[in-house]
């Protein structure tokens, strides 16, 4: 087996953790890049996406904090709209702060229970 880089090796840590604790929530998935900021809700059980958000169709523009707590409040509100009020969050191999940590505060806020 390849060495995994430390990303990936904390992507799996995280992963490994939420599936013990998560019960039949769906999850927030967050990835970002450099240009953009993604956040999906996944029921793991039927391995489909429940709601979506981005930065790409959002009209949030660049990558910044700002733009993070757009989709935030965008992926909380596309949630309601699917039914989904509680999810586990899932900040991948990403470390919350900045725009994660944004992006999870203006969830929480707009009413996504985690």
């Amino acid at each position: 087996m390849a060495k995994l880089s430390l990303f990936e090796r904390r992507r799996r840590r995280v992963r490994t953790a939420i599936k013990a604790r998560a019960g039949d929530r769906p999850r927030l998935s967050v990835h970002r890049t450099g240009r953009h900021i993604y956040a999906q809700i996944i029921d793991d059980k039927e391995g489909r996406t429940l709601a979506a958000a981005s930065t790409l169709g959002a009209g949030a523009s660049g990558a910044n904090v700002d733009a993070a707590t757009k989709v935030g409040s965008d992926i909380a509100a596309a949630a309601q709209k699917a039914g989904v009020t509680s999810v586990v969050f899932d900040r991948g191999g990403f470390l919350f702060h900045g725009r994660v940590k944004a992006l999870a505060d203006a969830a929480r806020s707009a009413g996504l229970e985690f």
